[in-house]
């Protein structure tokens, strides 16, 4: 297994199109003109990252009023999105990448270590996405609890 190559401040933000929990398709370029936070997690309806999206949910007024959108991509279908969103009342967009091919392109699927083996698996990471197009800031290995109110302060929200 090789390391998977990993996004910095300053890169070009690779594009993507995916369906959102009702089957329409957002693109990163939707976004261009405003930030965006693109956040990867592992699996809809899992504590962990019901935490994150709910902790996302909570700060959106206050992202979306420093000119910050959210977007959520996990591997999972449309179908099980649609009912996390519903379940947890999330009001932001969340993507369906079943072949991990925007996951991957962005760093956020690879070797990861969980509970002392190395898997392959969808690395929790964040993103902030400038006006255009370019990251802002990449972290990787997230941890779920606490997270948006680290990224606030990073980012000054």
């Amino acid at each position: 297994m090789t390391a998977t190559t990993r996004l910095e401040a300053g890169d070009k933000a690779p594009s993507f199109s995916l369906p959102d929990a009702d089957g329409n398709t957002v693109k990163l370029s939707d976004f261009k003109g405003r930030k965006v936070v693109v956040y990867f997690y592992p699996a809809a309806s899992t504590p962990g990252c019901t935490k994150q999206a709910c902790d996302f949910r909570d700060s959106l007024a206050e992202l979306n009023e420093a000119g910050l959108d959210v977007v959520g991509i996990s591997p999972d279908k449309p179908e099980k999105l649609a009912k996390f969103r519903d379940a947890e009342g999330l009001n932001f967009p969340l993507l369906s990448d079943p072949e991990k091919k925007v996951l991957t392109e962005w760093g956020a699927f690879g070797e990861k270590k969980m509970y002392g083996k190395t898997v392959q698996g969808v690395i929790r990471s964040t993103f902030v996405v400038d006006e255009k197009g370019n990251v802002e800031v990449a972290q990787y290995n997230v941890k779920a609890t606490g997270h948006v109110a680290k990224l606030r302060r990073d980012i000054s929200v």
